[in-house]
């Protein structure tokens, strides 16, 4: 077996290996996956000298612990937690050297979610569609880390560049989530696109890399019945019959048949991926766009009156 690798000791509640992801396979099946909260691990990247592609572990709560067969460089961050070597207290944020034999942990998340664990060189799991990420809906990719589990790293790329500091974000005390509605905002209500805007959710303890689920008022519908499965796009908030909204993650299935009644941006994914269960969410529907988006046309503000006065004619 290689030395250059590292065997788990403790796996956690859930470690995978995770990259940026597997792109332009949706008409397969196979979603996006990769790291959930990308600028972490992007970062993590960064601290080790890494390409910001390169494959890292993305711990879920209880974090992980590994033992290194060479020396390497290594960077915790996402959610904030103790990180030791040999039982030794280290920093999170930073670029740690761990020697050849060490343990390496990562402890649980003090807030947050999900840590990410990059080593210099990147984890060389085997790749799968152009990416090495573990897809936990389809079953692709690197299975989750398991106790005594050998995994390879990459030959390092070079020195690490130095910081001076490394940004942070935090855990969202309120997971404040904007929403551009549609494709099918018209199978809900005047008064269920107001709950949207209104209502008091929370996050719920089943959620996982596939979607975050809500807790929380329902949603009323306009129309009975279900749609033909038509495509789903990272960020769908979905409404399924109990009338609470799923944000679709990394994970998400690529297709559905319950209504979207609108999208979520990107850029607002990886705080819905570091909120912990029972965190406070709330909606701001920003409007709506043509569906495909490529023709937009005015839409209603941002206020809870203006999305009431753009579907005033609903049921």
């Amino acid at each position: 077996m290689t030395d250059s690798a590292f065997v788990v000791v403790r796996p956690g509640a859930l470690t995978t290996v995770q990259d940026l992801g597997r792109f332009g396979h949706a008409h397969l099946g196979v979603p996006r996956s990769g790291a959930l909260d990308q600028p972490a691990h992007r970062l993590a990247n960064r601290l080790v000298g890494n390409a910001e592609g390169a494959a890292t572990l993305e711990t879920t709560l209880t974090g992980c612990a590994v033992r290194l067969r060479r020396t390497a460089t290594v960077a915790v961050t996402g959610a904030p937690c103790p990180v030791t070597v040999d039982g030794r207290p280290a920093a999170w944020g930073a670029a740690v050297r761990v020697p050849a034999g060490a343990l390496l942990e990562a402890g649980a998340a003090a807030h947050g979610v999900r840590s990410y664990v990059a080593f210099d060189g990147g984890v060389e799991a085997e790749t799968v569609l152009g990416s090495r990420s573990t897809d936990v809906l389809s079953g692709l990719g690197p299975a989750p880390l398991a106790h005594d589990a050998v995994l390879r790293l990459g030959p390092p790329r070079g020195p690490a560049p130095g910081v001076d500091g490394v940004p942070h974000r935090g855990a969202a005390r309120e997971l404040v989530l904007p929403v551009v509605l549609g494709p099918r905002d018209d199978w809900f209500t005047t008064a269920g696109l107001r709950t949207l805007a209104t209502g008091e959710f929370r996050v719920s303890a089943a959620s996982n890399r596939i979607g975050l689920r809500t807790e929380g008022p329902a949603l009323e519908r306009a129309k009975d019945g279900e749609l033909a499965s038509e495509g789903m796009a990272l960020g769908a908030l979905q409404v399924p019959p109990d009338g609470r909204p799923v944000l679709f993650l990394a994970d998400h299935p690529t297709t559905g048949g319950y209504p979207v009644v609108g999208v979520v941006p990107e850029p607002y994914l990886a705080a819905a991926a570091q909120a912990v269960p029972g965190t406070p969410v709330r909606f701001t529907p920003l409007g709506r766009v043509s569906w495909p988006p490529s023709a937009r046309r005015d839409v209603p503000g941002d206020s809870t009156e203006g999305v009431a006065e753009g579907v005033a004619d609903r049921g």
